[in-house]
């Protein structure tokens, strides 16, 4: 039988879930994930666990913070002065928000804190810094 290799295109069910559990995304009910095996994709970690599957395959793999989102950086997490703002938003903490870098491209954005003058913005992926576990079952390669 064959087995999923880098540069196979491949479809897979899964669930994401964090260590304790709560689960952050899953295709159940959905059209199964599609991506190129070991095209930088997926993270490092998901891409392993599918490397070597064979169709019809269950796998749950933990996968360390460093081969997820990789750890949260300090120099990702900075203060933007609320006149800087549009005028009509009001910050609160938990916000998703969008910020525009100077060539256009939109990052998202969680609002950590807000003070009298400043929001305290956080660019960090919201899976940064947490170990993962993904149950993976592959349904196809093509």
């Amino acid at each position: 039988m064959s087995k999923a290799k880098k540069g196979d295109q491949v479809k897979v069910h899964y669930t994401g879930k964090l260590t304790d559990g709560t689960v952050f995304d899953s295709s159940e009910g959905r059209e199964p994930l599609g991506f190129e095996l070991g095209a930088g994709m997926m993270i490092k970690g998901f891409d392993a666990a599918v490397d070597g599957m064979a169709i019809g395959d269950k796998v749950t793999a933990e996968i360390p913070a460093a081969d997820a989102y990789g750890e949260a950086r300090e120099d990702l997490i900075f203060d933007v002065p609320k006149a800087n703002l549009p005028e009509d938003l009001k910050p609160e903490v938990g916000q998703q928000l969008a910020m525009s870098q100077p060539n256009g491209q939109q990052v998202p954005v969680t609002v950590k804190d807000v003070k009298e003058d400043i929001v305290v913005i956080d660019a960090n992926h919201q899976l940064a810094g947490k170990d993962l576990v993904f149950d993976i079952e592959l349904v196809e390669i093509a």
